[in-house]
């Protein structure tokens, strides 16, 4: 028996649409979910929405169930929490997270899905990729006891990263950005907060987010010697200029990436991606990650609402779409 659903699609760089999909009974092995709350993530996202997704970078970049290429049409998202309505038993009835785009219901593999932690609230769990990306990163970075620490960017994965490393003990840690507004954020997370001009220098680790070339090149004006920047930030089609002359050689500094499409080699050998993403699931218990949802629509206004995202119009972290009314 098929049925139909609803999706966002980006028809083409700028303008989006709702579309009328099909979708199928579940098969033996899987699973229909209902959409409670989908999450845009201002970084990734918007680029794709803006077109910017190099063609280089078409096959890496391909989101676990997008439909259609790059740059457009093309159904793309990663952050999705439902209800299962069928499947096997176990798992009916429970709430999920699945790296699906932003759609009313849909049908995937048992395996695709991971179920909530009793204490973390779906309306929260759409942060769930992103917090898998900052554990990636930190995995990356090893931050040592007592470290100096700075992270440069206060997005959504950079405050994800500040997040938790804010639980890490005797560390200095800094989260640095060039809107002031975003010190309310760094308050909520139990973080220091400082503008460019006024963070603290000689870090052992700069961890940067911030997707500017001013905010590389102050990452590693940060640094103490032999000091390193694990570099987040994804630029798309942009090329970036970095001063690597100066004290780079002398002070024997280190600019690494981090990116979340591989498990991190540090723990590759004894974790998978489900240990991974049911890690930063459990760390979603912590209330003050709410601070990261800075804006809510409901399903049916992201065509209207995604612009105002990818221009900055609209400020925001994570965005939530809500799908309540369409249950």
């Amino acid at each position: 028996m098929s049925r139909t659903a609803h999706a966002f699609w980006l028809r083409a760089p700028g303008r989006g649409e709702i579309r009328e999909v099909p979708i199928a009974d579940p098969a033996e092995g899987e699973v229909l979910v209902r959409s409670l709350w989908s999450g845009v993530s201002r970084g990734t996202e918007t680029l794709v929405f803006r077109g910017q997704v190099p063609e280089s970078q078409y096959t890496a970049m391909r989101a676990p169930f997008q439909e259609g290429d790059f740059p457009g049409p093309v159904k793309y998202g990663y952050l999705n929490v439902g209800l299962v309505e069928q499947g096997p038993a176990e798992l009916v009835g429970r709430t999920v997270f699945c790296l699906y785009p932003h759609q009313t219901r849909y049908v995937v593999p048992a395996a695709a899905v991971t179920v909530l932690p009793e204490n973390v609230p779906a309306a929260r769990a759409v942060l769930a990729g992103t917090v898998e990306t900052a554990v990636n990163a930190l995995w990356d970075a090893a931050p040592l006891i007592g470290d100096r620490i700075a992270v440069v960017g206060g997005g959504m994965v950079g405050c994800s990263v500040a997040a938790l490393l804010a639980r890490f003990p005797g560390v200095r840690l800094q989260l640095v950005d060039a809107d002031p507004g975003r010190a309310g954020i760094a308050e909520a997370l139990g973080v220091d907060f400082a503008l460019p001009g006024d963070a603290l220098g000689d870090c052992d680790l700069v961890v940067h987010a911030s997707a500017t070339e001013q905010g590389l090149a102050r990452s590693l004006e940060l640094l103490t010697a032999e000091g390193t920047v694990v570099e987040l930030s994804w630029y798309g089609d942009r090329r970036v200029t970095l001063p690597l002359g100066e004290a780079f050689h002398s002070r024997r500094l280190v600019v690494r990436s981090s990116q979340v499409g591989t498990v991190s080699p540090a723990r590759r050998a004894t974790r998978g991606y489900g240990d991974r993403l049911a890690l930063a699931l459990d760390l979603l218990a912590d209330p003050a990650l709410d601070a990261l949802v800075t804006g809510e629509c409901a399903f049916g206004e992201l065509p209207e609402v995604m612009p105002g995202l990818a221009s900055g119009e609209i400020p925001a972290l994570c965005h939530r779409v809500r799908y309540e009314d369409l249950a």
